[in-house]
């Protein structure tokens, strides 16, 4: 499977969060424009460098200039994080990891976590943010987990319904819509959490730091 990370222009990934995904078969790196300025300071050389180029700082783009492939691409109507993942989508790059898509704007924050509905279906999205680790599911998804594992399930309308295998605090046929219930803080009580979705995207978020060191991803 062809795997890639998109570093954005939100806060930095630490450079181990970078390595480390980097290990697991995420090797081509792609900076969604100013994301390149993180991958910089933390000592990259992206694959590729993607966007409009109007957050890339210019002494960045110099110091890019012969080492990645830059394209620019001036539409306004895809975020630089879409242009990226229509790229991947069509190098036919199954999976992406996300690094980058938070920090002080919370309308960034949330138009990233729309691209995880709007592209679902067209490629494997994980999204990587400080402590969090987040996955989207429509159908029955097994996961490796650990007695102890803090995991949140969130659903967007009434029509989605989730059942729980593992948890302790279980979801029989349950409605999840956004804003009215949410399954926050659950707990593994299993090695194995099978999660029943019909109807429905479901995100599904995990501790990084947990999975990590019991090696859950």
């Amino acid at each position: 499977m062809k795997k890639c990370i998109i570093i954005a222009n939100g806060k930095s990934p630490s450079k181990k969060v970078v390595d480390y995904f980097y290990s697991k078969g995420f090797n081509t790196i792609i900076c969604a424009d100013g994301g390149a300025n993180s991958a910089r300071n933390l000592g990259i050389i992206p694959d590729f460098i993607i966007g409009d180029l109007d957050s890339i700082s210019s002494s960045t783009l110099k110091y890019f200039k012969n080492k990645s492939a830059i394209i620019q691409i001036k539409r306004q109507n895809d975020t630089d994080v879409e242009k990226c993942l229509k790229f991947a989508i069509k190098k036919k790059f199954d999976e992406v990891v996300l690094l980058g898509v938070t920090g002080d704007r919370l309308d960034h924050t949330i138009c990233n976590l729309g691209i995880v509905i709007k592209f679902f279906g067209k490629i494997n999205i994980y999204l990587s943010a400080e402590s969090s680790f987040l996955t989207s599911i429509n159908q029955t998804t097994e996961f490796n987990s650990k007695v102890g594992e803090t995991i949140s399930i969130y659903a967007f309308d009434d029509k989605t319904k989730i059942s729980s295998t593992g948890l302790k605090y279980k979801l029989n046929n349950a409605a999840l819509p956004f804003g009215v219930r949410e399954s926050t803080s659950n707990v593994s009580i299993s090695e194995k959490i099978i999660l029943k979705v019909k109807n429905g995207i479901v995100f599904v978020i995990r501790d990084f730091n947990f999975m990590k060191k019991h090696d859950l991803f």
